[in-house]
C-alpha cells in the first residue's frame, strides 16, 4: 500500500511509520517545512501548507491507498489562551479541510481516511461508562472534536472510507503524558491529582499502533474508533500503578485548586475530567488488546 502521513513526524506518527514501512508499505510524510536534503530522514517528505484548500502537494494524494492524518497542535503545550486555543482549533480543521479537499478533488481519490480525533469529544462525564455511541460533551475540546471529526466525515462523499479514532492517554515512556507525571513520583511527590476519582482512559502505544493498524486492514471498520484500553481506571489507581513500578509512595495529592491557578481552564481540560472510556466498537469487531490493565501497560512502558 502507498501511504500519505500528515503530522507523522510525531511521536505516534513516527511509531506508526516505522510498523507500515516493517510491513513493507510505502510511506510519505506531509510536512509543513521543507528541511535541507541533508536533514531529511529514511522517509519521503512532502511540504505542503495546509490552509483548507488543495494545494499543489495534493497530486501526491491521488492513487494513494490510505491518508492517515495526525496533524494538529499540541494541546498539553502551555495554557489554553484565546491565542493557543485558536491555533489548535485551526492546526485541526483547517489541515483537515485541506487533506479532504485534496481527496474530493482526486482523480484516484484514496480509499482510506484515518482522522485523528480524541476522547476529549466526551466531555467530563464522571463514573458513565462513554462508548463510541455516546453524545458529545459540551466544553472547548468537545466541541473542538465535533468540529474536527464532521471536516473528516466529508471525504466520504468521494467515497473514501473514513475512520475516526478517539484516542485516551497515551502510555510511552519517552514522550507523551506519562513523562511529565514521573518526576513528582521519583521525588516522592507523587499521588493523585484533585479528588482522584476521575476516571483515566489510557491505551499503551503498542496497542494504539496495533489498533489503528487493524482498522486499517479491516474494511468493516468505520467511523468513530476510541482507542482506549478496555479498563479505565481511576485516577488514584492510576497514581498507584506508577507508584508501584516505581516502587515510590503514590499517597501525596495535588490539589484541584493549585492546578486551576497553575494551568487554567487546561487543568479541567487534562487532569480534572473523568472520561470512562470503553473501546466497544474494536472489542466486538474482534480487536484484541495485548495490554488490558494499567498496571501491566504502566510495568511494561518503565521497563519494570
Amino acid at each position: 500500500m502507498r501511504i500519505i502521513l500528515a503530522g507523522g513526524t510525531g511521536f505516534l506518527g513516527r511509531a506508526l511509520a516505522g510498523e507500515l514501512i516493517a510491513g513493507g508499505h510505502e510511506v510519505s510524510f506531509l510536512t509543513r517545512r521543507a528541511p535541507p536534503a541533508a536533514e531529511r530522514g529514511p522517509v519521503p517528505e512532502l511540504h505542503w501548507v495546509p490552509d483548507g484548500t488543495a494545494g499543489p502537494w495534493a497530486a501526491a494524494l491521488d492513487g494513494a491507498d490510505a491518508i492517515v492524518n495526525l496533524a494538529g497542535e499540541s494541546i498539553a503545550a502551555g495554557r489554553w489562551s484565546a491565542g493557543r486555543k485558536a491555533r489548535m482549533r485551526d492546526s485541526r480543521l483547517v489541515a483537515t479541510g485541506s487533506l479532504v479537499e485534496a481527496i474530493r478533488s482526486a482523480a484516484r481519490p484514496p480509499s482510506l481516511l484515518v482522522s485523528a480525533s480524541a476522547i476529549g469529544y466526551y466531555g467530563s462525564r464522571g463514573d458513565e461508562i462513554l462508548t463510541e455511541a455516546s453524545a458529545p460533551g459540551t466544553d472547548f475540546l468537545a466541541d473542538l472534536c465535533v468540529r474536527w471529526e464532521a471536516a473528516a466525515r466529508r471525504a466520504a462523499e468521494a467515497g473514501t472510507r473514513v475512520v475516526l479514532v478517539r484516542t485516551g492517554v497515551v502510555l510511552d515512556r519517552h514522550e507523551g503524558a506519562l513523562p511529565r507525571m514521573l518526576l513528582p513520583f521519583r521525588l516522592v511527590a507523587g499521588g493523585p491529582v484533585g479528588s482522584g476519582r476521575q476516571y483515566v482512559s489510557w491505551i499503551h502505544r503498542a496497542d494504539w499502533v496495533a489498533l489503528v493498524l487493524w482498522a486499517m486492514a479491516t474494511p468493516a471498520v468505520s467511523g468513530p474508533l476510541n482507542a482506549t484500553a478496555p479498563n479505565p481506571v481511576t485516577n488514584e489507581a492510576f497514581a498507584r500503578a506508577i507508584g508501584h513500578a516505581l516502587a515510590r509512595p503514590s499517597w501525596l495529592r495535588a490539589p484541584a485548586f493549585a492546578l486551576r491557578l497553575a494551568l487554567g481552564e487546561m487543568a479541567d481540560g487534562l487532569l480534572l475530567c473523568s472520561q470512562r472510556v470503553v473501546p466497544a466498537e474494536a472489542q466486538q469487531a474482534g480487536f484484541r488488546f495485548r495490554y488490558e490493565e494499567v498496571d501491566r501497560a504502566v510495568r511494561d512502558v518503565l521497563g519494570t
